[in-house]
């Protein structure tokens, strides 16, 4: 039987995956000769045999590949024969083209953790097993391709066991590249915190090994505060249903009311069964919670859950996630409740990764450390999810599910990079027709945050092998990322912060017709120095046109009072002539003056401050502690759907259409009405204005495609409502659902919008 030769080359996700094993196996099934190796971010195969073979071999390459990989054929070819004897795996080469594709955290596979509980198993109860499946990937890489001498793991040589099974082609951690073992791979061990001594010379070692996992079971159950290493940064935990630990993390990191994450065991005959003891776990959730990313969802919460009542203070959601590492599987199982588990930072910086820092950082708030020594090369907080509108989406990317990859209709004229905003900061890369946007990053305001910032932008590149010609950034000049791209050394494109909004939406879907987009959020700085944050824009990428708003209302105290809802509550008060003397006795006639005077008081169309002024006014939330409580403390009284107050839409002097917000102000102070019941109405009010301006510029522009973006659409009643009115009206509705809808997509729609600016005969649109 005569023998041709063919080479595949696949790109896409093609390494940490288990696929070079794969392929091997594939091979010495069909009785083929040749070789497979990565190639940078690719992945290369001759193979040599019959044509029937070489044939069925090409089609098994994506018909049957590892369930962790996304493999895309890039090219195959026919070759000469180089009349190989076998199959084997080659050294890895480096790339000749940009195909890298960075490999993401997986949680334990099924066989992991049965082996991990397996008393006969050599990796029995071991705290960092994994294989060809399963574990970390981006947080160890330090450059690809996906070798181990590319890792952390660089520092443990495989023991003879391991190596044994690392070049054994039918085992299942042939080539794994993190393989380890309790004899030659990383260890645990339990450290004091300065909480538990009371003095700066806490921190002695006092158990490593299995000894470590149970001294932190120990402290858990003492109601005593853990810090644990995991796989991209620390998280702190406590006993979820001790109340008086739950309040001294919340205390000692000066975290008054924000909703703490919980991790819950995943043991029994369903791993969701402790989930939904907690909360109401909905098919949608519960396969989100079982993916291998394993992100928090949040779930609506049981009124008779065994939880602390501070875990989230007036809220009707909980946070929960499932253990995604070995070391969180055997903790969680060996201390048998759920934990608290929040991200190990002080003062919302970026999460701690390295030993002595967090020692040093989180002394004062754990009482303990559960640390571990194998290098992490990169910070990852955990995703997270939410349910709306019949969909879960990101709120925040993360361990797991960033770097992302979004593939783009057109090729990026030029390789650019984009900073994003300010809070929930991302990064993103853009190149041919790959866009890559980096984990969450947080808030840019921070020394360590910039540091963050600026160390991510080199690590995308170096990693993707892709170096930028332009960097793209907010129009705001006070956002510390908008510093930092003027100053990088690169030409630099300002971005319109809600045109960036709608050229995400645009950028995901590839929607290439004009549509309408509704960019509702906090504040962004518009193209009439305004605060912008109620917008309709009409247009593509390049060619954004605002044609409705709200009506305008000054934010007394400028930026305090995104922090205190009472101050845009006041506003509206006093725009309306609505008393209102909580409001009054908290602000007063001098701040009045200062308003009208346009002292530090600028005007703004945000729906977010909208959102604000209503829970102050129905006595929900004066003053916010954390970022959204106002509106999310409202949103949770929405329990029965309520009508809505009619608004009126009427054209401007400059032909915006505006949007009234007047009548909800009555509504809302209307101390008859339950708080429920006002909330309910203020919800179905903002839905009803959203559909009514998009069928009055519908009259006019003929759009058919609605976009939703902005923090405010996070909001599951507004959200779920719009869509409904919106779909009865026959329009087609298009909302994030790889990108958040929050700031953290506004990198990728910088990358979006600075392109379309750049494109040939690219002419400004109006407003």
């Amino acid at each position: 039987m005569s023998a041709s030769a063919q080479r595949w080359r696949l790109g896409g996700r093609v390494q940490g995956v288990g696929f070079r094993p794969f392929v091997y196996r594939l091979a010495q099934s069909l009785e083929l000769t040749g070789w497979v190796r990565n190639d940078s971010g690719a992945v290369e195969i001759h193979a040599e045999g019959p044509a029937e073979r070489l044939r069925n071999f090409g089609a098994a390459l994506l018909e049957r590949a590892p369930s962790a990989a996304a493999a895309r054929l890039i090219e195959v070819t026919a070759v000469a024969l180089e009349s190989a004897s076998d199959f084997r795996i080659a050294p890895s080469t480096a790339g000749r083209d940009q195909q890298l594709a960075v490999p993401l955290e997986r949680c334990p596979c099924e066989e992991c953790l049965a082996e991990l509980a397996d008393p006969n198993a050599r990796r029995h109860r071991y705290p960092f097993i994994n294989c060809t499946q399963c574990g970390p990937r981006y947080t160890i890489l330090r450059r690809l391709p996906y070798d181990r001498c590319n890792t952390t793991l660089d520092g443990f040589p495989l023991c003879a066991a391991c190596a044994r099974e690392f070049a054994d082609p039918a085992d299942r951690r042939f080539h794994a590249q993190p393989l380890a073992c309790a004899a030659c791979g990383p260890s645990v061990y339990w450290m004091d915190g300065l909480a538990a001594h009371g003095t700066a010379t806490g921190g002695t070692t006092r158990q490593k090994g299995a000894a470590a996992l149970t001294a932190a079971v120990q402290a858990l159950r003492r109601g005593e505060i853990v810090a644990l290493r995991g796989v991209g940064g620390y998280h702190l935990l406590c006993d979820a249903a001790n109340q008086a630990a739950v309040l001294r993390l919340r205390s000692r990191k000066h975290r008054p009311a924000k909703p703490f994450a919980l991790m819950v065991p995943a043991c029994g005959r369903d791993a969701l069964d402790q989930a939904r003891r907690l909360g109401c776990v909905s098919a949608l959730q519960g396969d989100a919670l079982r993916d291998a990313s394993r992100p928090i969802v949040l779930v609506a919460v049981h009124a008779a859950a065994p939880l602390a009542a501070a875990v989230a203070p007036n809220l009707g959601e909980i946070g929960l996630m499932l253990p995604y590492s070995p070391l969180h599987h055997l903790l969680l199982e060996d201390f048998g409740a759920p934990v608290v588990a929040t991200s190990g930072n002080a003062g919302g910086e970026p999460v701690l990764t390295a030993v002595d820092e967090a020692q040093r950082r989180l002394g004062p708030i754990a009482d303990g450390f559960l640390h571990h020594d194998r290098p992490i090369a990169r910070a990852a907080e955990d995703p997270v999810m939410r349910e709306v509108a019949g969909a879960v989406r990101p709120l925040r990317l993360g361990r797991g599910t960033a770097p992302l990859e979004v593939t783009v209709a057109s090729h990026f004229q030029v390789p650019t990079l984009a900073v994003g905003a300010l809070s929930k900061g991302t990064v993103a890369l853009g190149w041919a027709q790959r866009a890559i946007v980096s984990p969450h990053l947080g808030d840019y305001s921070t020394p360590r945050g910039r540091a963050l910032l600026e160390r991510t932008v080199g690590e995308l590149q170096s990693l993707y092998g892709v170096r930028a010609e332009r960097v793209v950034h907010d129009a705001h000049p006070g956002f510390a990322s908008t510093r930092w791209a003027v100053q990088c050394g690169l030409p630099s494109t300002a971005v319109w912060h809600h045109h960036a909004h709608a050229s995400a939406v645009a950028g995901e879907y590839s929607i290439a017709v004009p549509m309408l987009c509704f960019t509702w959020d906090g504040v962004g700085l518009g193209t009439d120095r305004c605060l912008w944050g109620g917008e309709a824009l009409w247009g593509a990428p390049g060619r954004w046109r605002r044609v409705a708003s709200f009506r305008p209302f000054r934010q007394p105290g400028g930026e305090r009072a995104a922090r205190e809802p009472w101050r845009s509550a006041l506003a509206l008060c006093w725009q309306t002539g609505t008393p209102w003397d909580e409001g009054e006795r908290r602000g007063g006639s001098l701040l009045r003056r200062a308003a009208e005077s346009g002292l530090n008081a600028p005007t703004t169309t945000a729906v977010g401050r909208l959102f604000d002024a209503a829970a102050a006014l129905a006595g929900v939330c004066h003053v916010s502690s954390y970022e959204g409580e106002a509106a999310m403390r409202l949103e949770a009284l929405c329990t029965t759907p309520q009508g809505a107050v009619p608004l009126p839409l009427e054209r401007d002097a400059a032909g915006l259409w505006r949007t009234d917000w007047a009548p909800l102000v009555a509504m809302l102070t209307d101390d008859l009405q339950p708080a429920c019941v006002r909330s309910a109405r203020f919800h179905a009010s903002l839905a009803q204005a959203l559909v009514d301006q998009a069928v009055a510029i519908r009259a006019e522009t003929g759009v058919h495609c609605i976009g939703l973006a902005g923090g405010v659409f996070q909001n599951h009643r507004l959200t779920a409502c719009a869509i409904g009115l919106l779909a009865e009206r026959g329009f087609d509705v298009r909302v994030p659902c790889r990108l958040p809808l929050n700031d953290a997509a506004i990198s990728f729609g910088q990358l979006m919008e600075a392109d379309a600016q750049h494109a040939p005969g690219y002419c400004v649109a109006p407003g």
